[in-house]
Formats: structure tokens, sequence, C-alpha cells
């Protein structure tokens, strides 16, 4: 797994950005994480996660988690709400809102992605989301499935989200090439995302939510 917020990363925002939005927000820059969600051998997130992490850097500074360096506890300690700290609980806690890059299997999103959700609990909570999916089709079935799975955690998905059909077509060696607009609908994700982040940044700095 990467951290990718040193200053250094091709993934952190410019100074000027990072100075602008926090202006902005009356608040210091945002910082969302970019969750690659596929552990397969022959896989595409991580890739895919790279360029996603590339188009958030211009809005937020970014975390990115990839799953398939990351090793949960064993599930027998997995309990009500969560369980032992796992190694990306603290990614997930710092972040205001998370893009999730998921492949579709099956009609849904993978295994290793529902293990790595439900490892954790408060960490997520009141929360933004969108979904960067693919598959043949795109990959939305995974997107809705996720869209019930978070809203038991308190987490907002966004309206907007994108499934990428076919993207390995896409795949050369400078990474992924979105096809003609794939960056902008990507870019409107994201704006929606960091519109729910900030008002919900700001919900649980002020008025944090009373069970």
């Amino acid at each position: 797994m990467a951290g990718m917020t040193d200053p250094t990363s091709p993934y952190s925002p410019s100074p000027e950005t990072a100075l602008s939005t926090a202006d902005r927000l009356d608040q210091p820059p945002l910082r969302l994480a970019v969750i690659a969600a596929s552990v397969r051998k022959e896989r595409l997130s991580r890739v895919l996660a790279d360029w996603a992490a590339g188009k958030a850097a211009d809005i937020a500074d970014v975390d990115l988690v990839d799953l398939a360096e990351c090793e949960l506890p064993d599930d027998e300690h997995l309990e009500p709400g969560g369980g032992p700290r796992s190694a990306i609980a603290d990614h997930i806690d710092r972040a205001d809102g998370y893009v999730i890059v998921t492949p579709e299997y099956n009609h849904s999103y993978p295994a290793c992605l529902k293990r790595a959700i439900d490892w954790h609990y408060g960490e997520w909570m009141f929360k933004a989301a969108t979904v960067l999916s693919y598959g043949v089709q795109g990959g939305l079935l995974a997107a809705e499935h996720l869209r019930g799975v978070f809203a038991e955690l308190h987490v907002v998905t966004t309206r907007r989200v994108v499934g990428l059909r076919a993207p390995w077509n896409d795949i050369g060696d400078d990474g992924f090439t979105p096809p003609p607009g794939t960056g902008e609908a990507l870019d409107e994700a994201l704006r929606e995302l960091t519109w729910w982040a900030t008002t919900l940044h700001v919900a649980r700095r002020d008025r944090p939510f009373q069970r």
C-alpha cells in the first residue's frame, strides 16, 4: 500500500491548488482515498486507480490504497462494528471521501472489497464516496450494489459514477488512455464528491451526529 500524500508525490496537489482550496473552504485541503479494489494477479484496478488518483490530486490530497498490498486480520476476529485495527484503518479514517476503483464480478463487486469495508466501521461514517467501475459492460452493477452497503455505514454515494467499458483496450505502455468524454465524466463525479465531502467534513466538525 502506498500513501500518496507526500509533497513530492505525483498525486499531491500543487501549492497553489491546495491554498486556493483551503481558502475557499476555510479548512485544510480535503483528503481523498482512492481504493484499488481488485487483488487478482491479472488486474486493472491499480493502473486505473493511478489514473483516478492523478485526476483527484487536482482538487485534494490523495492516498492511494491498493488492497492487493494490504493484509487484513483473519475473519475470526471480525466483530459487529468492525474488528482489530487494520493496516489501512488510518487511511480510511483520515479521508473525507473515497474513490472506489472496482471491477464487476458476477454482477457485483469483489469479495476482497467487501472484507475491507466490513473490517472498518467508524472510519467510514458520515463520509462520501464515488465509484469508478469497469467491466465488459462498464461494471455498473458493482457500483449499484455498493450504494446499499455504504448506506448502512452512513456513507453518501454520489449520483454520478463512472463505468469503464472494456478498459483493457485502452491500456498501453503509458498506462490508461481514457476514451473521449471519460476524463470529463470522472471530473464531474469528483466535483460532486468534493461537494459532499466538504459538506460532511463541516458537519462532522461543527454538528457531530448524536445517536
